[in-house]
């Protein structure tokens, strides 16, 4: 699905989603990433069941307020520690099927948010 026209430069956004992969700014990644505003992480685990706080690492950096998780079929339960973990940095995790997630994360961007997105293509 393709989600906008312009393409700002100065910011990772998504532009197109689907079978193939997650389009960030006209370069398509087919495996599952961190994306925020001004980063993106491309070699990373292969999906969401082995998000762990230590998974997590490459986004301390970037001082994130919310965690996007996009993918389809995640087990929202399954994320409970890691919530808790998230948590306790006073950083909100919001789980999500992946296109909610890619249109969540434009918005929040484009808003200036302190906002990550953790993307598993199917």
């Amino acid at each position: 699905m393709k989600l906008h026209e312009h393409i700002q430069r100065h910011m990772n956004l998504v532009s197109r989603y689907g079978p193939a992969g997650i389009e960030v700014n006209g370069m398509n990644h087919a495996r599952p990433l961190i994306l925020a505003p001004g980063f993106i992480h491309a070699d990373w685990i292969a999906g969401p069941e082995q998000l762990t706080p230590e998974s997590l690492a490459p986004l301390w950096p970037l001082d994130p307020r919310v965690v996007l998780v996009g993918a389809t079929g995640v087990a929202v339960a399954g994320l409970k520690s890691l919530r808790s973990f998230l948590a306790t940095r006073q950083v909100a995790l919001e789980v999500m099927d992946l296109g909610a997630a890619c249109r969540t994360y434009n918005v929040l961007a484009q808003e200036e948010r302190q906002v990550v997105a953790l993307l598993f293509p199917s």
